[in-house]
C-alpha cells in the first residue's frame, strides 16, 4: 500500500497564506471605510453621537432639576429678575454685556428646574449651526474644520457646555463664514456676540481694517448697539451699560492666568510669602505675591499694544495684496491669544476665544496657509485638552500647588505663549513678506558682534 508523505512546512505555508488572506480582507474593508471620514455626512453623525452622549451624562442633573458649572450664578440672576428682585447690568453693576441676558433669561423661559436642559439645547443648536457653516462647501478642508469644532467641543466641554463663550464662539464661526456674503448680516451677529462677551470685538476690529465692505460691518454695529442703548434706557438705566468694562479693575491675579505663572512657582516654593487666596464674591482662586502689582499694571496696556500691532500689520498686509480673509482671522488670532496671555483672569473659557477663530480659518484658506492653521489648531487643540485637565480635574491639585499640578499648569501657559509669539511672526510674515522676514533675520546677524 502506497503511503504519501507531507511535505515539511505545509501546514505553515496554509496558515500563512490563510493568515495573508484575512489581512488582505481587513485592508480592503479599512479601504472602504476610511474615505468615509471625508464625508460631511460622517462629521453629522458625530455630531450627533457627542450630543447624544452630553444628553446622557447630564440626564440625572437635568432630572434632578440641578445647574452645573456657571449656570448656578446665571440661574439665580434669572430668578431674580423674571420675580422682581432687581435686573444685574440695569440695577446694579454687573460683570458681562447687556445681551447676555439673552441666554441667560432664554434659559430660564420654561422653568428654573429645566434650566440646564434648555442651556443645553440651546448650546446644542448653535454648534450644529456654526457645524453647519463650517461644513458648507464640502471640501476637504470643510471637513478637517468640522472634525476640529468636534474635538473642541470635547477637549473644552466643561466650559464649551457652561459657559457663555459656548453662546458666542458659534455666533463667531457662523458670523466669519458669511462675511464675504452676507458683511450686513455678519456685522449684525459679531456686534451682538460682543454684546454678549467682549471678546468677538477682536474679530470685529480685525474685519474693520481687513475687509473691504467694512462700512457695512459698521453699519450693523451701529443698529445693534444703537438697539442696546435703546433697550437699557427701556429698562431704566442706561448708566449701568458699561459697568461690565471696570468691573475687573481690582481683581489680583487668576491662578491660572498665564500672567500669574512666575508667582504661582513662588508661591509654591514658598518665596517672598506669595501664596493662593480665594475671591469670594467672584468663587475663583488668585495668587498674590512680591512686585505682583506690576503684573497687574502691565496686564491691560500689554493688550493694547498687541491689539494696535496686530490691526497696522493687518492694515500693511492688505495694502501689499495679502488674501483679505486670512489677515482677518490671523489678526483676530493675535489678539484673541494676546487677550488671554496677557490677561489678570485668564479662565478656562478663554480657549473659545481663539480656537474658533483658527477654525474658520481652516474651512477658508488653501496651500501653505492651509499647513499652518492645520498646525495651528492642532496646537491649541492640544492646548485647549491640557486647560480642561487643570479646570476642572486637576484644580483642587494646582490650589493646594502640588509641584506636578503646577507643572501640567506651566506647559500649558507655555504653549499660550508660544501660540501668541506664532501668530504675531503670522503677521509680519503677511505684512512685510517672508523675505523681508528673512532679510530683517540677516541683518540682525550682521549687526551681532563676532
Amino acid at each position: 500500500m502506497a503511503t504519501i508523505s507531507r511535505v515539511p512546512g505545509t501546514r505553515r505555508a496554509h496558515a500563512a497564506q490563510r493568515a495573508q488572506e484575512r489581512a488582505l480582507r481587513h485592508a480592503r474593508r479599512v479601504a472602504r471605510l476610511a474615505p468615509r471620514w471625508r464625508e460631511t455626512r460622517t462629521v453629522w453623525i458625530a455630531f450627533g453621537v457627542l450630543q447624544v452622549a452630553t444628553i446622557a451624562v447630564l440626564a440625572g442633573h437635568m432630572l434632578a432639576g440641578d445647574t452645573l458649572g456657571d449656570l448656578p450664578l446665571y440661574r439665580e440672576w434669572a430668578m431674580d429678575a423674571f420675580e422682581g428682585r432687581g435686573i444685574v447690568g440695569i440695577d446694579e453693576p454687573w460683570v458681562y454685556p447687556l445681551l447676555a441676558w439673552l441666554p441667560i433669561g432664554f434659559a430660564n423661559l420654561a422653568s428654573a428646574p429645566a434650566y440646564l436642559a434648555m442651556w443645553i439645547a440651546m448650546i446644542g443648536v448653535l454648534d450644529a449651526l456654526a457645524l453647519r457653516s463650517l461644513l458648507a462647501s464640502g471640501s476637504t478642508r470643510a471637513i478637517i474644520a468640522g472634525w476640529a469644532w468636534l474635538g473642541m467641543l470635547l477637549a473644552l466641554a466643561p466650559v464649551a457646555l457652561l459657559r457663555l463663550e459656548g453662546v458666542t464662539a458659534p455666533l463667531v464661526v457662523v458670523a466669519v463664514a458669511m462675511l464675504a456674503r452676507r458683511p450686513w448680516v455678519a456685522g449684525g451677529l459679531l456686534a451682538a456676540a460682543t454684546w454678549i462677551k467682549v471678546w468677538p470685538a477682536a474679530v470685529v476690529g480685525a474685519a474693520l481694517v481687513a475687509m473691504r465692505e467694512r462700512s457695512r460691518v459698521v453699519q450693523a454695529g451701529a443698529v445693534v448697539t444703537a438697539g442696546v442703548v435703546v433697550l437699557a434706557i427701556a429698562l431704566g438705566n442706561v448708566g449701568q451699560l458699561a459697568s461690565f468694562a471696570t468691573m475687573q479693575d481690582d481683581r489680583s491675579l487668576q491662578l491660572e492666568a498665564p500672567l500669574a505663572t512666575p508667582w504661582v512657582w513662588m508661591a509654591m516654593l514658598g518665596v517672598g510669602h506669595a501664596r493662593v487666596i480665594q475671591d469670594v464674591a467672584l468663587a475663583t482662586r488668585e495668587v498674590i505675591g512680591p512686585h505682583d502689582g506690576l503684573a497687574l499694571a502691565a496686564s491691560t496696556p500689554l493688550m493694547l499694544l498687541a491689539t494696535i500691532a496686530a490691526l497696522v500689520l493687518a492694515q500693511v498686509a492688505v495694502r501689499r495684496g495679502a488674501d483679505r480673509l486670512e489677515t482677518l482671522l490671523s489678526a483676530a488670532l493675535t489678539i484673541t491669544a494676546a487677550m488671554f496671555a496677557c490677561n489678570r483672569v485668564g479662565s478656562p473659557q478663554y480657549m473659545l476665544w481663539i480656537l474658533p477663530v483658527a477654525i474658520v480659518a481652516l474651512a477658508s484658506v488653501d496651500g501653505a496657509a492651509q499647513r499652518w492653521w492645520r498646525r495651528m489648531t492642532a496646537a491649541l487643540l492640544a492646548t485647549g485638552l491640557l486647560t480642561t485637565l487643570i479646570f476642572p480635574i486637576a484644580y483642587m491639585a494646582l490650589v493646594d500647588l502640588q509641584p506636578w499640578a503646577v507643572g501640567l499648569l506651566t506647559l500649558r501657559n507655555a504653549l499660550l505663549v508660544a501660540i501668541l509669539v506664532a501668530a504675531a511672526r503670522r503677521m509680519v510674515v503677511l505684512a512685510i513678506g517672508r523675505s523681508g522676514l528673512d532679510a530683517v533675520r540677516a541683518s540682525r546677524a550682521v549687526t551681532l558682534p563676532s
